[in-house]
């Protein structure tokens, strides 16, 4: 006589799934919510510790509203992800983080987000707000839309670049929205890119959008914003605003390290299949790593020592 097994139901383990509450929230991609501190820092803020502790707080604040993304957008694509090769690694789609679970850490990280935003100040909670509900948006419906769906990602760049400058009141600079806006985009495009040339034939049935792309569609439009990206840093160092904020020309001697970048982060997604993940990129990819090390270190000689400087 045959005997029918009966699979048993995994048992619900406290230490495995706060691990996996752990990894669902991805504290590696908070390296994002730091575009939080460029109003402190462009601003000539960074000694304040007032301006500091609030650009901190708003940091924070930011990572708790992203990984409530991060976790809606993962229940959501919960049964797309466990056929994708890499993301059915995800603790939501592996079973290793109960799905009741995940969506009170969900609600839980909203409200931390909400009450922390309306607490630093009303322009950064609309802000917030705008995010959580463009996020949202895009993990029901938007992501199926071609070409938006990259333009929604990199929004919520933009969005942290310019939460930085609204927490401490300063003026935000429109070249450097620009160029997040630019900068982002070619990363979207090129996750885009990455994700088409993995599933190969099978794009479309992972994301719907990717059906509507091509790789010589997303080279070229990558191009543009590359281009567009390495112009509108070199106008934002040499624009009057900036100079008489930071007090010389200097700025525009960090150029190369972006130009160096944008060209790495093209050679890495042609010659080295990369793109996939732009963490990955800046903490396992040493050349990008050290660029924006000493970008980030030339940028604050420029602004916190302006004499030593005398371009034009």
């Amino acid at each position: 006589m045959k005997v029918i097994e009966i699979e048993q139901p995994v048992p619900f383990s406290v230490g495995r799934n706060l691990r996996g509450l752990f990894v669902e929230m991805r504290p590696a991609e908070w390296s994002k919510n730091l575009l939080v501190f460029s109003g402190v820092i462009f601003s000539k803020s960074l000694t304040d510790p007032q301006n500091l502790w609030i650009s901190l707080l708003g940091f924070l604040t930011f990572c708790a509203a992203a990984s409530g993304i991060y976790i809606f957008n993962d229940l959501c694509d919960l049964t797309a992800d466990r056929e994708h090769p890499i993301k059915r690694n995800r603790p939501i789609a592996s079973g290793q983080l109960n799905q009741n679970l995940a969506r009170v850490a969900m609600l839980v990280l909203f409200a931390i987000a909400t009450v922390g935003s309306l607490a630093l100040s009303h322009g950064f909670a609309l802000i917030i707000a705008v995010y959580l509900v463009t996020c949202l948006a895009y993990s029901l419906r938007l992501k199926d839309i071609v070409i938006l769906d990259v333009i929604l990602i990199a929004s919520g760049f933009v969005l942290r670049a310019v939460s930085g400058a609204v927490l401490i009141n300063v003026e935000v600079s429109e070249w450097l929205v620009l160029c997040t806006s630019m900068v982002a985009l070619l990363v979207g495009f090129g996750k885009r890119r990455h994700e088409l040339v993995l599933l190969e034939g099978t794009a479309g049935e992972h994301r719907r959008s990717l059906s509507d792309y091509s790789v010589e569609f997303l080279d070229s439009i990558m191009a543009i914003c590359a281009g567009a990206a390495v112009i509108t840093y070199a106008l934002y160092t040499r624009a009057d605003e900036t100079v008489l904020r930071v007090g010389s020309r200097g700025m525009l001697i960090t150029i190369p390290f972006v130009v160096y970048g944008v060209f790495r982060y093209l050679f890495l997604i042609h010659k080295r299949q990369a793109g996939g993940d732009p963490v990955q990129i800046l903490f396992r990819d040493r050349p990008t790593l050290l660029n924006l090390l000493l970008w980030i270190a030339t940028v604050g000689l420029v602004i916190y020592v302006p004499k030593i400087w005398h371009i034009g």
